[in-house]
């Protein structure tokens, strides 16, 4: 079985090399093997030579020869849901969609931010009835 705090380590390690404010969003290992990283960056966005520096800095050091496994890095999605504190900073000031605990749908401002609540501002749509005039 694949060593999950190994596979972790040779993340960092290749995040701490290439220093680009980089960070680990999740790590799965499934029964089949099949390793999938997500990851992003606190200010702009993850490039392909970033996944794949470190895609490569795991592959090189595991033996496939004592277990085989596939291998998939890549960026947070914008249709995946903010899942660490780093995503709900990057994304202060912007518009968001945000659904409760609940599943009641929010959107609008994300304003304030820190590690046990965040801030939204939501506007309301006003409803105007159409007058006719003759």
């Amino acid at each position: 079985m694949l060593d999950k705090n190994k596979i972790k380590e040779l993340i960092a390690e290749r995040i701490k090399e290439i220093n680009s404010n980089i960070y680990l969003i999740e790590l799965q290992i499934s029964n089949g093997n099949n390793i999938n990283v997500e990851i992003d960056k606190v200010d702009g966005y993850v490039s392909i030579k970033e996944c794949m520096s470190i895609s490569r800095n795991v592959e090189h050091n595991l033996d496939r020869d004592m277990e085989d496994f596939a291998l998939n890095v890549s960026s947070a999605g914008l249709d995946k849901p903010f899942r660490h504190l780093n995503q709900y900073k990057k994304n202060e000031g912007k518009k968001v969609k945000i659904k409760t605990f609940d599943q009641k749908e929010y959107e609008g401002i994300l304003s304030k931010i820190n590690s046990s609540d965040i801030t939204l501002e939501v506007s309301k749509k006003v409803r105007e009835k159409k007058k006719n005039v003759m």
